[in-house]
C-alpha cells in the first residue's frame, strides 16, 4: 500500500523577492521528493501563501522491493 508524508509551509508576501524565494524552496523540496499537492493565498501568513506538499513514505517504497 502506497502511503504519504506531508508537509505545509507557509510564504509570507511581505518583501519584495518573496516569489522567488518561495520558487527556490519548493524547487529544492522538490529535488528531495516533495510534491507541491496545493497552495493557497492565506492571511495566516501575512497575506501570503500556503503551500501543502507531500511524498512518498520509506516504508510504502519497500513494500515493493522483492529479494
Amino acid at each position: 500500500m502506497t502511503t504519504y508524508e506531508y508537509e505545509i509551509l507557509t510564504f509570507p508576501m511581505d518583501r519584495k523577492n518573496s516569489l522567488i524565494e518561495m520558487q527556490a524552496a519548493l524547487n529544492a523540496k522538490g529535488q528531495i521528493g516533495w510534491e507541491v499537492v496545493s497552495i493557497s493565498s492565506s492571511e495566516f501568513a501575512n497575506i501570503g501563501h500556503t503551500a501543502f506538499l507531500k511524498r512518498e513514505t520509506q516504508e510504502s517504497a519497500d513494500v515493493g522491493v522483492t529479494q
